[in-house]
């Protein structure tokens, strides 16, 4: 048994650690064109749009760790939207940073991922997704949130183990490409429901109430931000 996972570890480490060959041109631009399919149209966007709720919660629970808060819970819900609650001081760099964490997370992530494949950390990219829904997991605080983020990190767990390297590299693709198509929309939506007199109390009016700056530059960050990585994480993807 010792000679087992003596010869186990090692492996595993260099799997994780060790690059992947980059995957076909034409499997890279087959992943972009699903993550378009299920980003685009607005019927299956209403089912796809969980995911992005995930890494838009996750951010602001990440964010609020980070900079001291107690996170104490996170909800997700079947409308596709979530609430994150963290204490500490209602005010501050750590509320505002916890703040605009939310839109900006699932594109920040897609850059990040974009840069780990650009790099041939496929493998790498995949575990850590794992990793992070894992935390995740601990600090959902409702069924259906726990439900989506046990399916979402079940998938993942399932590709890293039971796939091959060319199943692996298409499905962490259409991952990215997911995140930074997927990133776009929501400030968009914001911005549309803002101009409807609805989201009053959105992640951008409580980042005005906090910093005094007009919930529409903030409202712009997200919308720089989105698009930027989608710029920079998409030529990173067709350049590998």
């Amino acid at each position: 048994m010792d000679s087992l996972a003596a010869t186990a570890l090692p492996d595993l480490w260099d799997r994780l650690t060790g690059t992947q060959p980059d995957p076909d041109l034409w499997v890279v631009l087959a992943t972009l064109v699903a993550a378009l399919a299920v980003v685009v149209p607005h019927s299956v966007w209403r089912l796809s749009r969980n995911a992005i709720t995930i890494a838009h919660e996750g951010g602001h629970g990440l964010v609020a760790l980070l900079t001291g808060r107690q996170l104490t819970g996170i909800r997700l819900h079947s409308d596709t939207s979530g609430l994150t609650v963290s204490r500490g001081k209602p005010y501050g760099l750590g509320m505002i940073l916890t703040a605009a964490a939310g839109y900006t997370a699932p594109s920040l992530l897609g850059l990040g991922g974009a840069a780990l494949l650009a790099a041939g950390r496929i493998t790498l990219l995949l575990w850590v997704a794992t990793a992070l829904l894992v935390v995740m997991l601990v600090m959902i605080r409702n069924a259906y949130g726990v439900l989506t983020v046990v399916l979402a990190g079940g998938a993942f767990l399932l590709v890293s183990w039971l796939t091959g390297p060319q199943v692996q590299a298409a499905f962490a693709y259409a991952v990215v490409w997911f995140l930074l198509f997927g990133g776009v929309r929501p400030p968009f939506e914001l911005q549309s429901k803002r101009a409807r007199g609805g989201a009053g109390d959105s992640d951008a009016d409580q980042l005005s109430r906090l910093t005094h700056v007009p919930a529409g530059l903030w409202l712009f960050l997200f919308h720089a931000v989105s698009l930027c990585s989608l710029i920079g994480g998409g030529g990173w993807l067709l350049e590998g």
